[in-house]
């Protein structure tokens, strides 16, 4: 599975960002993001079923990221609203063909400046 990430950047603090994540390879059946902020450990996101079903959110993001899917793309976003300067971080696109997060993409660099 190669997972593709892309729309990072530099935005102020209360700007929104679109992450995409495109997928190829093995089939998935679902997909997640994570970020990881300097000097911390890797966190969950989000994460979707390809296939259908409610997304699922770390209780930490109070309604401000989304995600969502295009299967005709085999592509996920994420939507990112009223971003704040702990949103700074390597955000990570990752697959579960079955046997959990096995798959990460490359990393995407947001950086959110006051």
């Amino acid at each position: 599975v190669q997972l593709q990430a892309s729309g990072g950047g530099l935005v102020q603090a209360g700007a929104s960002l679109r992450l995409s994540c495109a997928a190829s390879g093995r089939a998935v059946y679902v997909m997640g993001w994570f970020r990881q902020a300097p000097g911390k450990e890797r966190e969950f996101l989000a994460a979707l079923s390809l296939s259908g079903g409610s997304p699922v959110y770390a209780g930490s993001l109070k309604g401000r990221f989304t995600i969502s899917r295009d299967n005709a793309k085999n592509t996920i976003h994420l939507q990112m609203s009223n971003l704040k300067v702990e949103d700074t971080g390597v955000y990570f696109c990752s697959g579960d063909s079955g046997r959990g997060f096995l798959y990460w993409g490359q990393g995407t660099q947001v950086t959110v400046s006051s």
